[in-house]
């Protein structure tokens, strides 16, 4: 008799070459979290662990046939969604979305590389905010992002903009939880802060690492799609997913010669507590 299939999760991205951000950190969390990961390529990079040199996207009918193909084959339990390519995919992307409204859909809106290349441009943050977000489950911009989606309209205020007020403005834009992260804001722990239902529901503050770390904003949004995908609401998924997230950062290396890795399989290399996965999904912390 067959065994009972994982949960799969569907992820949307552009492909990174490192290994460190992108399609593989997508997958890479997925597996570890006990999920069976699902891919749809959006665009292909050429890049390393220092910067992103160029950016290719897939044609929006490729991006449509492969979402498709899948779909109609895989029950899928969740979605996330990185680096999309074009106005054109993200319109097509919007559309499969559109026919799957009961399956949670987490966006993480990457606008640019850890040092700072651009990786989308104000038509496609305009899509994102027209066709995706408002079928959102949830969002989970940095800091930065945040405030650019946000007051896209109102460069000058940016800067002096709070995060409420951004998460305010994110959740009128129709997503139904917003996570901001606080990797970039210039305080002694990371705070990630969760909103929904018009209001702050948790801030999480968690030991800043020393170190820059690449891929660490994929890896959290496809933990909490992980998360989700074995049954956890929305506030437990936050939760797992940060404390698995920490430990990914915490055991990082640096195999080249830019930012640090996120060992997304750690515990399987943890002498001192191989039983850190529980193999249900969930994550035991430190």
């Amino acid at each position: 008799m067959p065994n009972q299939a994982p949960p799969s999760v569907l992820t949307f991205a552009g492909t990174d070459p490192s290994g460190g951000a992108g399609l593989q950190a997508d997958i890479l969390t997925f597996a570890s979290i006990g999920c069976h990961p699902l891919s749809v390529v959006t665009a292909i990079t050429a890049q390393d662990t220092v910067g992103v040199d160029g950016v290719l996207p897939m044609d929006a009918d490729w991006v449509n046939d492969q979402a498709r193909a899948i779909l109609e084959d895989v029950q899928v339990s969740a979605f996330k969604l990185g680096l999309l390519g074009s106005v054109e995919n993200i319109a097509v992307i919007a559309e499969i979305m559109a026919d799957y409204p009961d399956i949670p859909l987490l966006i993480d809106p990457i606008l640019t590389s850890g040092r700072g290349d651009d990786l989308s441009n104000d038509e496609m943050m305009e899509a994102m905010v027209e066709l995706l977000f408002p079928q959102a489950t949830l969002i989970t911009p940095n800091s930065l992002e945040a405030r650019r989606f946000a007051f896209a309209d109102e460069t000058d205020e940016v800067a002096l903009t709070s995060l409420d007020e951004s998460a305010a403005r994110l959740l009128e834009m129709g997503s139904e939880y917003v996570l901001i992260t606080g990797t970039h804001e210039r305080t002694q722990e990371v705070t990630n802060t969760l909103y929904g239902n018009d209001k702050l529901i948790k801030a999480y503050k968690w030991e800043r690492l020393a170190g820059s770390y690449h891929g660490s904003g994929c890896t959290l949004t496809s933990a909490i799609a992980a998360c989700m995908a074995h049954g956890l609401n929305m506030e437990e998924a936050v939760l797992e997913a940060q404390e698995y997230t920490w430990q990914t950062l915490k055991n990082g290396f640096r195999p080249g010669m830019g930012q640090y890795i996120p060992d997304r399989m750690f515990w399987a290399r943890d002498e001192e507590d191989p039983s850190l996965n529980s193999g249900d999904g969930s994550v035991k912390a430190h």
